[in-house]
This record gives structure tokens, C-alpha cells and sequence, in this order.
């Protein structure tokens, strides 16, 4: 039964590729619109402008949305707020996003949700905004996120891919915890709390459970470990993550300890606290009030 859910994934990536991931009463345009809204308002509000008129929101499909934006603004600062304004109205479906020149309809710069919650940045990040009037378009996937026959097959067999991967990383990862760790492989883990991070193989054991971490997880947790029971200041937090892109985006600081949070919850005697105005600090010998 241990080796159960290595032969499930495949039954729940068909049942996730076929069931839609939200209903109507949780995508509304009214949610939308306020979201568009509050993204176009922080936008120019972070370029200096407070007092421009912010056009209504156009809805151009049944799932395709645009905003109009005469006033320069910063695309760099663009996915972080969309995201967070999409979260604070509770909308969870798939999207990706294009900013498109008023005056042809041609599309200067655009990228995906997945770019940014799994990577923290996106194409064309660091590159010059055109100038000149812009929509901002986003897209969201219909019918509730449930794909289109042929990415469903693709996904499909990806998806059968990587459950064969983590089979393999169930089996290598168990014969690495079952016995000591020898010399050579001690200097890739920091322990803190009853948790474990696995620098180089970018894995988490908490509460007996390991996480896949991604290349930036990895980088934010390890900062945090080794510095237990320390403020870290936001300015610094990015320089020592993000500065590798040239991109310093202050959200992305916020979006990935709230996932480093969740995967922490089972250690209760850790937990990543917010200093307001300052930034994080890494308890340990506490409850986790995440």
C-alpha cells in the first residue's frame, strides 16, 4: 500500500485533466473587472501617476479581457500585481497575459501564469517597455481550466513521465534517509527545526514528508536556514535570491514564502514571521503561525 500513490498519479492527472478547476460562482466579471482595475491603478501609482483616469475594463471574449493604458508603466511590476490582485478576488483560473499597441493590435511583450509562479519572473523581464498607448490583455483558460483535447494529451503523457521520475526520486531518496549520510553528502543539508533541506538535490523533508523544491525555493530557504532567528530585510532577501536575474521584483519575495509556508506546516516548531516594514524572520522553537 506504501507504493500506492506512485501508481495513482497517473488516475488523478487524468481526473485533473478532465474535471474543471472552478465554477462559474467563483469567476465573475465583476471580480475580474475590480482585479484589472486594482492591477492598472498600482501600476501607475509605482510610475509616479496618481491622478490619471483609468479607462472601464473591455471584456473582448467569453474569457479574454483588455485594459487600456495611455500612460507609460512598468512591465516588470506587471505580473506580480496581476497575480496578487487576482488572489485577493479569489480568481484560480489559468490565464496568460498579452500587452498589445493600441494602434495595431500587435503584441510587444506577454507570457504565461506558470512563468511566474514557478520561476518568479518572465520572458522578456529586463528588456525596454515600448512606448506609446497599450492594452493590457489577459486570457483566462475556459471553461474552469479544463484544457483542449490535444493539450490534454500532451499533458497526459507528460504527465506519465513524471510519475516515473518520481518513482525513481521515491526509491533514490529512501535508500539516501534509510542510512547515515556519509562525508561527502553532510554538507548539502541544513537542518533547522525538525526539517531538513537537501541543498543540491533542491528537496525539503519535513514532518517525514519531502518536498520538490524549485531552483528559487531552494535559494530562499537555504538564506533563511542559515541565518535561524534573524531578521533578513526584504532589499536584502532579493539580492541574495533574485539578483542573479538583474530583475528585483519586491512580490516575489511575498508569493514564494507563502509556498515555503505551507510546505513547513507539518514542523510546528518553525515558521517564516513577517516583520512588518522590515521583512522575515525564520522562528524556530515555535508554533508556525503561517
Amino acid at each position: 500500500m506504501r507504493f500506492l500513490p506512485l501508481f495513482a498519479l497517473p488516475v488523478l492527472a487524468w481526473m485533473m485533466l478532465s474535471t474543471p478547476g472552478e465554477t462559474s460562482q467563483d469567476f465573475s466579471p465583476e471580480k475580474v473587472n475590480l482585479a484589472l482595475r486594482r492591477t492598472a491603478d498600482e501600476l501607475l501609482r509605482q510610475s509616479g501617476d496618481s491622478t490619471s483616469r483609468i479607462p472601464a475594463v473591455q471584456r473582448v471574449g467569453s474569457d479574454i479581457w483588455q485594459l487600456r493604458l495611455e500612460q507609460p508603466f512598468n512591465y516588470e511590476q506587471l505580473p506580480a500585481l496581476l497575480q496578487a490582485s487576482l488572489d485577493l478576488h479569489d480568481i484560480r483560473r489559468p490565464y496568460q497575459v498579452a500587452v498589445r499597441r493600441c494602434a495595431d493590435d500587435a503584441i510587444d511583450l506577454g507570457y504565461h501564469q506558470l512563468d511566474f509562479l514557478e520561476n518568479g519572473s518572465v520572458p522578456c523581464g529586463g528588456r525596454a517597455m515600448p512606448e506609446g498607448c497599450h492594452f493590457i490583455e489577459i486570457m483566462f483558460a475556459k471553461n474552469g481550466g479544463k484544457m483542449p483535447f490535444w493539450v490534454s494529451k500532451t499533458g497526459w503523457l507528460l504527465l506519465l513521465a513524471l510519475a516515473g521520475l518520481a518513482g525513481f526520486r521515491f526509491f533514490r531518496k529512501r535508500k539516501l534517509t534509510a542510512a547515515p549520510l556519509g562525508a561527502a553528502g553532510e554538507k548539502d543539508w541544513l537542518s533547522f527545526g525538525n526539517s531538513r533541506l537537501d541543498v543540491a538535490g533542491q528537496m525539503l523533508v519535513c514532518g517525514g514528508v519531502e518536498h520538490a523544491l524549485t531552483f528559487r525555493e531552494t535559494k530562499l530557504l537555504r538564506l533563511f536556514a542559515a541565518n535561524p532567528d534573524q531578521v533578513l530585510e526584504r532589499d536584502f532577501i532579493l539580492q541574495q535570491v533574485w539578483a542573479d536575474e538583474g530583475v528585483l521584483v519586491g512580490r516575489s519575495v511575498d508569493v514564494f514564502v507563502s509556498r515555503l509556508r505551507k510546505k513547513l506546516a507539518l514542523d510546528s516548531s518553525v515558521g517564516i514571521v513577517a516583520v512588518h516594514g522590515i521583512g522575515y524572520r525564520l522562528e524556530t522553537g515555535k508554533m508556525n503561525t503561517a
